[in-house]
This record gives structure tokens, C-alpha cells and sequence, in this order.
């Protein structure tokens, strides 16, 4: 795809560009550090972790021979953000999922057959593939086409080529362009004699940072001419900077979040702040895609209708955070809704005896208990003595 700039966009030139390399590098990085978890109902309805499933161990340990799951789901993540698409190739045996094959985007066509079904086709390592929906795991991005997602490299094709061409001239600048920190301006022509000898005297005395700062003895109406950058050169610095700021847009990544820290962030200072703004702001919508394809395209009508749900486990983002993992369980502890050994279980720590009790603060009890010291249920119903009025 040409830009307005002339310069060709790809994916291996948008990743050249130190921007879309560390949106693309977080975002994708972080979603796949997410353990994906299959989850069913138990006979009281509550929901529970569904390790046994066929699905549990393609999708959080290893979808395929060849890849991790954070290899693929990184590889996935990555599609999503520069095509809009992420597909892989569905492998069974007898009908229920065995595993997962990654598919490079931009080599699979996508059309609606007569029937209402999607037809996918792609040629990869110089074998021809056709497939319908039930062969192929199809997460579409931003744009809810059935046909595919809307392409970011199409769309900021301006934006990257634009920042390429900056980034082109400032090569050839530096690599073609003279560089003097001054220029030393004599009345007369020089021989080659003194020629070389001035600049054989400049170099052994002013040259290097030991002769930083030392006075310049000039004779014979010779002037020097301290040079700055060019107000070109400066623009073209700045331009570099908002091309930063505006490839950070179309990723929706703050620019603080891949070292661009020019300006002040508008989500707090702390870290636990900062975590809480991109979960909710940049991934939760990003997760939710992946989630729902996952289980329309994965679960059976079946396991659906009976509750079994897919989700990526967020609790993993506050694994570098001891401060808000502290106050997470202690809340969970307090409130009742976990147990002493549920929280050893995500610290990777044995369960202890009567570990898997509920437990919950019973200190707002009413005052008349401690006043008249009987049990709660009693005090609770007892009449304080009215006020004499006669007084």
C-alpha cells in the first residue's frame, strides 16, 4: 500500500518504526501473558475451573506441536492489531478440537458463499488451502465486518508512511549532511601549508572531550563561527515526536506506555492507577473480541447453553504489583468471597487445614451487645430505657 509520503506500508516497515514496534510489542505481549481459562458450572451452579476440558489445554498451555500458548496468542495478538484479523486453521479428530495453527493475514481471502457460509482461502509453504468457518478460528478486530476487521496498516498507511519518510530523511541527513560544530572564517586564501597545518592544530588542541572548554587563540583576522541546528533540522525533530504521539492514537496505547514521556499522563501517577486505566481503557475490549470468538467458534451449541464460558484470567497483571495483590486478597479474605487456601493456590503455595472455610468481619455489631454483653441476635432486639421528660 503506497502513502501520500510515497513510501511503501508493510508490516516490516510499520514495525521499523520504534512507535508501532512498542504499541504492537505491548500490546500483543500483554494479552498473551494472560492464562486463557475454561470454566463450567458445578452441580450448585457455582462456576469452576474446568481443567479436564479438551479445550483447556490448547488454550492455555499449548495450541499446537510447534508453539507455546503465549507464542501463538502473541502471534494472534500482533494480527489483530496491524491487519484486523487473526485466524488459525482448526485441526479435530472425531469432531472435537485437537489443535490450533497459526495463519499469516495477509494471506488469506475471505467471501460469502451462495450457501451463507464463509470461504477461506490461502497457499502457505506451497500447499493451497480452502476451508469454511468450521475449519478456521476467525477473530476479527475493530470494525465487526463478518468478512474481517478494519486493517490499521490500510487505515495509517498516511500516519507510517509519514513517519517513515521523517525518519528516511534524518538517515540521509546525518549520513550525507556536514556536521561541523563551527567554521573558521580567514581574510586571506590559504596555502596548503597552512591549510593542513590549521587544521592539524585543531584537531590536536580543541578536538575530544579532555579539550572541552579551552580557549581558542585566533591571529591574523581569522573568525570563528559557532554553528546551531537549522530550523529545518529542528522541525523535522519535532516531527518525529508527533509522529509518535499520533501512531500511539490508532493503537490506542498512551504514549507514556512505550517510553514517550514528553507529556504528563491523564491516568494517575501510581503504577496500580496506570494498570487499572490500560485494563479498562485499552485490553477490556481487546480480551472481550478474542473471548467471544473463542466461544462461538470453539464450544458447542451444548456447552454453551449449559454455561461453560472462556475467559483470560486478569489477575495476572498484578503479578508485579506485591502492594495490590496485598490488598486484593486481603479484601477478598475480609468480604468472604475467597478462601485462605483459593489465595495460597494463586501465590503457588500448599493448602493448610481448614483452609477452604469462607471467612468474613463480624465487627459491626450493634452497641447494645457490648453493653449488656448477651449474644447479638438478643441485644439486637432489646429496647434502650426512654428518657425521663420530668428532668
Amino acid at each position: 500500500m503506497r502513502s501520500d509520503s510515497g513510501e511503501s506500508t508493510t508490516a516490516p516497515s510499520a514495525l521499523s518504526l520504534s512507535a508501532v514496534w512498542g504499541c504492537v510489542n505491548l500490546l500483543a505481549g500483554t494479552q498473551a501473558s494472560l492464562p486463557i481459562e475454561v470454566f463450567r458450572p458445578d452441580r450448585s451452579g457455582q462456576r469452576v475451573l474446568a481443567r479436564d476440558h479438551r479445550l483447556y489445554r490448547i488454550l492455555h498451555d499449548s495450541p499446537n506441536f510447534d508453539q507455546t500458548a503465549v507464542d501463538f496468542w502473541e502471534f494472534m495478538a500482533a494480527s489483530l492489531e496491524l491487519y484486523g484479523n487473526a485466524y488459525a486453521r482448526i485441526e479435530r479428530n472425531a469432531g472435537a478440537v485437537a489443535s490450533l495453527h497459526p495463519i499469516i493475514p495477509d494471506l488469506v481471502k475471505v467471501r460469502r458463499l451462495a450457501n451463507g457460509d464463509l470461504e477461506y482461502r490461502w497457499s502457505e509453504e506451497g500447499k493451497s488451502f480452502v476451508a469454511t468457518s468450521s475449519e478456521v478460528l476467525h477473530i476479527r478486530g475493530f470494525g465487526g465486518n463478518p468478512l474481517g476487521g478494519l486493517s490499521t496498516l490500510q487505515f495509517a498507511r498516511h500516519a507510517l508512511g509519514l513517519a517513515r519518510a521523517v525518519d528516511r530523511a534524518a538517515g540521509n541527513t546525518f549520513r550525507n549532511g556536514l556536521r561541523p560544530s563551527g567554521v573558521l572564517t580567514f581574510d586571506k586564501f590559504l596555502t596548503a601549508d597552512q591549510r593542513k597545518t590549521a587544521h592539524n592544530e585543531l584537531l590536536a588542541q580543541f578536538v575530544g572531550a579532555a579539550n572541552s572548554g579551552k580557549p581558542m587563540v585566533l591571529e591574523g583576522g581569522t573568525k570563528w563561527e559557532q554553528l546551531t541546528i537549522s530550523p529545518e533540522d529542528a522541525q523535522m525533530l519535532e516531527s518525529r515526536s508527533f509522529s509518535v504521539e499520533e501512531l500511539c492514537r490508532f493503537f490506542g496505547v498512551p504514549p507514556f506506555m512505550i517510553g514517550h514521556t514528553e507529556k504528563v499522563s491523564g491516568w494517575g501517577t501510581s503504577l496500580k492507577e496506570q494498570t487499572i486505566g490500560f485494563q479498562k481503557f485499552v485490553l477490556r475490549r481487546r480480551l472481550k473480541r478474542i473471548e467471544q470468538a473463542l466461544m462461538k467458534q470453539l464450544l458447542t451449541a451444548f456447552e454453551r447453553a449449559n454455561g461453560y464460558v472462556i475467559e483470560f484470567n486478569l489477575e495476572g497483571l498484578l503479578r508485579g504489583d506485591s502492594e495490590a495483590r496485598s490488598d486484593f486478597y486481603q479484601s477478598a479474605l475480609n468480604n468472604g468471597w475467597m478462601t485462605i487456601n483459593e489465595v495460597r493456590a494463586l501465590e503457588n503455595m500448599p493448602p493448610v487445614a481448614g483452609g477452604d472455610v469462607p471467612r468474613m468481619q463480624m465487627q459491626n455489631v450493634p452497641l447494645t451487645a457490648q453493653i449488656s454483653k448477651l449474644p447479638i441476635e438478643q441485644a439486637g432486639q432489646q429496647q434502650l430505657p426512654a428518657k425521663d421528660e420530668t428532668r
